[in-house]
């Protein structure tokens, strides 16, 4: 349905012939369009269809820079995708796209001028090509990532957090942690780090995502949601997760809703995993200056 906009060779070259001003603008609309109704009908997918929810999430938690309506495209064109990046980008590392290799296309924002003035947000297709459509024989091999073992990781998580975090011996029903009515986060001894972890984490999506001391049911969902994507991204146990009530948390909404909510769970995961972050980045420039010695 979307092949004829997903070609990356450009029109001019496919037609022999250059096109006007005109003709340019209205197929880079057309091809706008297309990638949009693709997000459109990806979204409804997604949410209709728990099995393609948790799909979307594993997409999302291997590209946690991008956005939810990105993720999405890219697990619409090319599920398997693991690394992507524009041709120029290849190119500049001593890679080259593969022939006959179709680009997935995903939608880079821009700011343009308004008629009053003000400042706007527009979209522009741009097309990207994930490793394995790249002859990468000629590149040099990236150094790898950072390493942090299951202690590292779970005191960047709680480091720097703005409320308490306690361990105690038990919790009611036998729960991992649970949030005090003063915010203090309780957690229960003697787990192992996937159970610390994920219960720990839970309680910090919920407290994201919060705006009543009650959390709703989608408010909830969404923090479970939130919590798969760090557990997938830092090496905690997701096997226990379910995701079997997906479609009727989202039953009635209609495309720009969904993407709504998505963005929620993408947003909720970064936002703990940008703190986390910082304090992991501190462990690897110590480890540095400790070998530098």
């Amino acid at each position: 349905m979307y092949d004829d906009i997903l070609n990356n060779t450009p029109a001019s070259e496919q037609s022999g012939q250059q096109l006007s001003k005109e003709e340019y603008a209205a197929k880079k609309k057309e091809e706008r369009d297309g990638v949009f109704a693709l997000s459109e009908d990806t979204a409804l997918a997604v949410s209709e269809d728990d099995g393609k929810f948790q799909q979307y999430l594993d997409v999302q938690s291997k590209f946690d820079r991008y956005s939810a309506v990105n993720a999405m495209l890219i697990m619409a064109q090319k599920p398997d995708a693991t690394r992507v990046a524009d041709f120029e980008y290849w190119k500049g590392k001593g890679g080259f796209v593969k022939r006959d290799q179709t680009g997935i296309a995903i939608l880079e924002p821009h700011e343009y001028l308004k008629e009053d003035g003000s400042t706007g947000v527009g979209y522009n297709v741009k097309k990207v090509f994930d490793v394995s459509q790249v002859d990468t024989r000629k590149m040099q091999a990236a150094p790898p990532p950072p390493t942090y073992n299951d202690r590292q990781i779970l005191g960047a998580l709680i480091s720097k957090y703005p409320m308490k975090i306690t361990g105690v011996d038990t919790l009611p029903d036998n729960r991992g942690a649970m949030t005090d009515t003063d915010g203090t986060i309780l957690v229960r001894k003697g787990m192992e780090f996937s159970d610390t972890f994920r219960s720990v984490a839970f309680e910090m999506a919920c407290a994201e995502v919060a705006t009543d001391p009650e959390l709703s049911p989608a408010q909830e969902f969404s923090a479970y949601s939130a919590t798969y994507l760090l557990c997938k991204k830092y090496g905690a146990d997701t096997k226990n997760f379910q995701f079997d009530s997906a479609s009727s948390v989202f039953k009635g909404m209609d495309a720009q809703e969904i993407r709504k909510e998505l963005s929620q769970i993408r947003d909720t995961a970064e936002s703990i995993s940008g703190r986390m972050a910082k304090q992991l980045d501190a462990v690897s420039k110590a480890a540095r200056n400790q070998d530098a010695r």
